[in-house]
């Protein structure tokens, strides 16, 4: 759902159809894996609803898929985003699947969902050195000097600890 470029010149999942990194760089399988997310032991069954729907668009339009791929691994990229825009479409069958799944993607992304967010810094994650994410101050906290809407919202409280904790 956050399409990327490809791993390695043979990878043939990713479609390398955007410069930069994608979900699964930025670890869309590891947060989809998550024990406490609990739906990792779905993901095959996901993956063959996907494929079936895939194997079912191909032959819709008239296209012959290469065996030695998964079907949605065979389809191009705009046939994928073409599929996806059509499982994601209110109404659809098992739409509410392919949503979880597309924010799942979004937020290995956007937030790096699935790690501390010092520890994503650390490891310089690709989905927030992408979006520009600032790291932390020195003391690894992070301090915005300017303000939201270009002013200051709330004074701090007069009990906050050296840490910025409420007392």
């Amino acid at each position: 759902m956050v399409p990327g470029e490809k791993r390695h010149s043979g990878d043939v999942a990713i479609a390398g159809a955007a410069p930069g990194p994608g979900a699964v760089q930025a670890g869309a399988i590891e947060l989809l894996n998550l024990p406490d997310l609990g739906i990792g032991v779905l993901l095959p069954e996901l993956a063959l609803l996907v494929n079936t729907r895939a194997l079912a668009y191909a032959t819709t339009h008239g296209q012959v898929l290469l065996p030695a791929q998964p079907p949605f691994v065979a389809l191009r990229f705009t046939d994928r985003t073409a599929l996806a825009g059509e499982l994601l479409t209110p109404g659809a069958p098992d739409r509410q699947l392919y949503v979880l799944l597309a924010l799942f993607a979004a937020a290995a992304f956007d937030t790096a969902a699935h790690l501390h967010t010092t520890e994503a810094i650390r490891q310089r994650h690709p989905g927030l050195a992408w979006i520009g994410f600032p790291t932390p101050d020195a003391d690894g906290l992070w301090r915005f000097p300017d303000y939201s809407y270009g002013r200051r919202l709330a004074s701090e409280h007069p009990l906050t600890t050296p840490g910025g904790h409420p007392a």
